[in-house]
């Protein structure tokens, strides 16, 4: 199972608040069709096929592209596990097993 997060910071825009830059972004992940989980900082993807992960991250970052912004940063992680299936649930989950 591959878990990735992004981060998309858009630039060049003309209010410090980018929630509708961040909107189109996480449209685009619906039109794509890969299960994520937005928070506060970023968005996590989850999915076993790598293709379609890095299908999903250029449709978010173009998407803010196509609201209006000017410049786009964006910073992805990757964890890709082969030896076994594990959900970003599941890794949550383990966690607080042991706190």
């Amino acid at each position: 199972m591959i878990s990735a997060e992004i981060t998309i910071i858009p630039i060049g825009t003309s209010d410090t608040g980018v929630s509708e830059y961040i909107a189109a972004a996480v449209s685009a992940l619906d039109d794509v069709g890969i299960k994520y989980k937005i928070n506060g900082m970023g968005t996590v993807m989850e999915t076993n096929n790598p293709e379609k992960l890095f299908t999903a991250i250029k449709a978010a970052h173009e998407a803010v592209f196509m609201k209006g912004a000017k410049r786009v940063a964006t910073s992805v992680k990757i964890d890709d596990r082969r030896d076994k299936e594990k959900t970003i649930n599941e890794k949550v989950s383990s966690v607080k097993e042991k706190l």
